[in-house]
């Protein structure tokens, strides 16, 4: 007990706000109630592992915790889906000390470099002006108020599959961050991909937007998973090779990339058991998750790194046993990947 009030209370630390209770539709889970659909504290207190002691510091904190059955608010909501995608890293320039979500990150692409975008509530060189109906098209469609068609290093591509409720509770999350000044600086990629033009093309061939659906043959934790996995956390888009034009190679879905985001190799997630996590269980990919520690006691680098500090070490347990139920489900794909050179 004492273990998950503190890792909560980081979370509270960092956003200034948590969702623990929130199960990511829309709805708060009865099942996890107890944990309370938000904390909001400045300082995390030192547990010890003594009845008294633990006992006591329930009875301080139980004044901050909503009453029994009060529903979360959309804010609250959305900062714990903001969590489960991963904390929207790329779109703070942590190298340069950047401000949240202000953009301005470079991220390295086969075809050039593409820096992230300004999503704060900022109204000029941020979203702040944007209508609900203009982030929904944003996320699912990837076309901005004005028209304009996004490159897919933003993945749409996945967000598409998320459900209306999420979406609206994250742009509520992302509309109480700091609002941040900071003009978008245009994409650097060699022709013909930094065509805006070619992008209606490319969508032809490898967009299928549209909300994900339940598979009535799969349970709802599996199902759950993979809401998290392929919508949410956007794993493809980082773990897939993709060909000359940029669309993902489904025949290796999942099975690792050379030219993962930032340049980053990007391993194999399938279960294969020699190129991939086969020999993982659903407890070391949980811990992996929490903690970035892989089995083998070695730590995960770059920007899965980030990934999991910022969003997926702050998910409920239930969550992410079912992305772990997903992943480990995966057909097993033989595909070793390995820096270049070697």
């Amino acid at each position: 007990i004492s273990f998950r009030l503190h890792r909560h209370c980081v979370v509270s630390q960092e956003y200034g706000l948590i969702a623990a209770g929130s199960d990511g539709q829309g709805e708060q889970d009865p099942a996890n109630q107890e944990q309370g659909a938000a904390l909001s504290v400045k300082r995390c207190p030192v547990f010890i592992c003594q009845p008294v002691t633990l006992f006591l510091a329930l009875i301080l904190w139980f004044p901050a915790w909503p009453a029994m059955g009060q529903q979360s608010t959309a804010v609250e909501r959305g900062a714990y889906v903001f969590q489960a995608a991963g904390g929207c890293s790329c779109h703070t320039d942590v190298e340069n000390d950047g401000a949240l979500m202000a953009g301005g990150r470079p991220i390295a692409t086969p075809f050039g470099t593409i820096y992230s975008t300004n999503i704060t509530p900022e109204t000029e060189t941020g979203i702040g002006s944007w209508s609900d109906e203009d982030f929904l098209r944003a996320m699912t469609q990837g076309v901005g108020p004005s028209g304009e068609q996004y490159f897919p290093v933003f993945p749409y591509t996945s967000f598409t599959r998320m459900s209306r409720q999420d979406l609206l509770d994250l742009k509520a999350y992302l509309f109480s961050i700091t609002p941040v000044a900071q003009s978008n600086r245009q994409p650097e990629l060699q022709a013909p991909f930094g065509w805006r033009i070619g992008v209606r093309a490319w969508k032809l061939l490898y967009f299928r937007p549209g909300t994900i659906q339940p598979d009535p043959d799969h349970s709802p934790q599996w199902n759950r998973g993979a809401y998290l996995a392929r919508a949410l956390g956007h794993c493809e888009e980082c773990h897939t090779p993709r060909n000359l034009f940029g669309g993902l190679r489904k025949a290796r879905q999942h099975a690792g990339t050379v030219d993962g985001p930032d340049g980053e190799l990007a391993p194999n997630i399938t279960p294969d058991p020699d190129t991939g996590i086969g020999s993982w269980s659903s407890a070391d990919l949980v811990w992996f998750l929490q903690m970035g520690l892989k089995p083998d006691g070695d730590d995960t680098q770059g920007l899965m790194s980030e990934l999991i500090e910022t969003g997926y070490s702050h998910l409920g347990d239930d969550d992410l046993e079912a992305i772990a139920a997903y992943i480990l489900s995966l057909t097993p794909i033989h595909h070793k990947v390995e820096p270049r050179g070697e």
